[in-house]
């Protein structure tokens, strides 16, 4: 019988083009301890495998997060590319949009996924964990009208609403 391994507490430090010196500490093992309420169908390496966010996202920051969930990512280091998304459709708004409404946090700049990834991690914020996993329950309202209005299985039907989803961890192929 293997025996559980003891968590190790560490403190990361970013230093990328839209942080310098942000640190945060792992308090919880990566891909567990999650909020009861919050339970992503997709973790962030599924999600850059598949192809979220034009693969622009995290791209100069690769070395804060594993490496392994780099090594299939849709990435494009220059510039936001839909067809690298999984339902090859542009479903992401401007950074610019996300500031003016209010939903970026200081300490993740990048938004939502950000947020997501370093929480994945065994980063806890509280509030602002609260906060974050309640943006993303709404996003159940686009589940609903997938179910609404598509057929089970055809992913050609609402397919920037579908990538959309994608971008908050929902699996909308299981739709």
């Amino acid at each position: 019988m293997r025996r559980p391994s003891r968590f190790i507490r560490k403190v990361v430090t970013v230093n990328d083009l839209m942080q310098q010196g942000y640190r945060y500490e792992l308090v919880c093992p990566a891909g567990r301890s999650f909020h009861p309420d919050f339970k992503p169908q997709l973790t962030p390496k599924q999600m850059l495998r598949l192809g979220v966010f034009g693969g622009r996202y995290l791209t100069d920051c690769t070395g804060e997060f594993p490496a392994d969930w780099f090594k299939h990512a849709r990435l494009c280091h220059e510039r936001h590319d839909p067809e690298l998304n999984f339902f090859r459709v542009n479903a992401s708004l401007p950074l610019s949009h996300w500031r003016q409404k209010g939903w970026l946090h200081p300490d993740d700049p990048r938004g939502w996924f950000q947020w997501y990834c370093r929480y994945y991690l065994g980063r806890r914020m509280p509030g602002e964990d609260e906060r974050q996993i309640a943006r993303w329950q709404a996003l159940r309202r686009h589940v609903a009208q997938i179910r609404k209005n598509c057929r089970k299985g055809d992913c050609s039907c609402r397919p920037v609403q579908r990538q959309a989803l994608l971008h908050w961890a929902y699996d909308s192929r299981q739709l």
